[in-house]
């Protein structure tokens, strides 16, 4: 009944058009507010998918790194049990350091990443290739992988038609206690082998060999590492597996999620996002002044009709319902526009990739999309709830209007 009476109002001629123009305007304003909601929330939902795809190919699924110093020493039974874990597909161990590049006159610092054989099975380095292999040697005849800038930095050529490229890779020594400044850095002789091209951050700073070198030039033992990578199974639970890990290795350690190793990025990409939600949303509450508005001067015009419900018996919370059915009328039409409007650009974008990116520096040139159901929530609930509150002051006004039938 009062959806009934509300839409008899909605469509109703006015006897002044301000009126119509009013409503008309507000129902605008938060369709504009609510596509604009979900076209944002779903545009960073492209860009955290996309991030978290080029991290992934770097960054693995669990990392145990040490809490104080730079290495710690791997315990055998330890290790035992982690390969017998049911969550662990594989791992990897790392010996990392910076290092000083030298190839000629050009040199680079570079932070030099030494892995084990099993380091292409906890991430996905092999598909970031673009020249060469993936190929790291051994302690005696060390080969790396070096970034696509770090390649630039260093004024490194792959080709086959010059025969192999040596240059020099300086790195400190961990364990040095002399005061002769020369016997606390080693200098080792290397070769690369292939270029990968991820992300700028990793580009820039990273080649990878094998950490049997790296051991050997900083002196690390045998057993000393300064993380361990580790790629979980499809099913795993990533929190569990995280707390058996830890009980497993001990307290000498710290076993970090993805999240926590870039937790920086994540907590910035959703401050980013929820910021401009909510200044979006003020779009909706400047919406929602002006369906006080418009429903107050229904109210004012509709006196008659509200006095005829009165004497009619009708009760005055049956009144203000019929006007916050008004409202929620106003609110909803322009809520579902709003979504639909979303929908039809968004596809459009998904499909056709119309809104490009400017300065084309980035790896793809377009604004990547995607629709996450919780957001569509999120948004209509929202809306609804303005537009609830903003109808309550002009029903509740109706609801007192005293009753005259002049």
């Amino acid at each position: 009944m009062y959806l009934n009476f509300a839409w008899r109002y909605f469509k109703a001629k006015k006897s002044a058009n301000a009126i119509n123009i009013i409503a008309w305007v507000t129902t605008g304003v938060i369709a504009f507010a609510t596509c604009c909601q979900v076209l944002v929330l779903s545009v960073f939902n492209g860009f955290e998918d996309l991030v978290k795809s080029l991290y992934s190919s770097f960054y693995t699924d669990i990392k145990i790194i040490p809490v104080t110093g730079k290495t710690f020493l791997l315990d055998a039974t330890a290790l035992e049990q982690m390969k017998k874990n049911q969550a662990v597909a594989q791992f990897a161990v790392i010996a990392e350091e910076k290092a000083l590049l030298q190839n000629g006159d050009m040199q680079t610092v570079i932070q030099l990443k030494g892995v084990d054989e099993h380091y292409t099975a906890v991430c996905g380095i092999l598909p970031t290739l673009t020249k060469g292999s993936f190929n790291l040697g051994n302690a005696d005849q060390p080969l790396m992988v070096v970034g696509s800038g770090v390649q630039n930095a260093a004024g490194i050529i792959l080709n086959n038609a010059y025969g192999p490229e040596k240059m020099a890779v300086i790195l400190p020594k961990s364990n040095s206690t002399s005061n002769d400044p020369l016997a606390t850095i080693s200098e080792g002789i290397i070769e690369p082998s292939g270029v990968f091209s991820i992300q700028q951050e990793f580009d820039n700073t990273y080649a990878i060999t094998n950490i049997d070198f790296v051991r050997q030039q900083t002196g690390l033992r045998s057993n000393e590492c300064t993380a361990i990578e580790i790629k979980l199974k499809a099913d795993a639970d990533v929190n569990a597996t995280q707390t058996s890990l830890q009980n497993i290795m001990g307290k000498n350690v710290k076993v970090q999620t993805r999240y926590a190793q870039n937790s920086n990025l994540y907590n910035t990409m959703k401050t980013e996002k929820w910021v401009i939600y909510a200044v979006l949303t003020l779009i909706l509450i400047i919406a929602a002044f002006n369906m006080i508005g418009a429903l107050t001067m229904l109210v004012l015009e509709k006196k008659h009709d509200i006095a005829i419900l009165q004497s009619m018996g009708a009760r005055t919370g049956q009144i203000k319902k019929i006007f916050l059915s008004e409202g929620l009328l106003l609110g909803g039409v322009g809520t579902a526009l709003g979504v639909l409007l979303a929908l039809v650009i968004g596809f459009l974008q998904i499909q056709f990739k119309l809104l490009k990116l400017a300065g084309g520096s980035f790896l793809i040139d377009y604004f990547p999309l995607k629709f996450v159901a919780q957001d569509f929530v999120l948004v209509v609930s929202c809306a609804m709830a303005i537009v609830l509150i903003a109808s309550w002051l002009p029903a509740y006004k109706a609801s007192k209007q005293s009753l005259t039938l002049k």
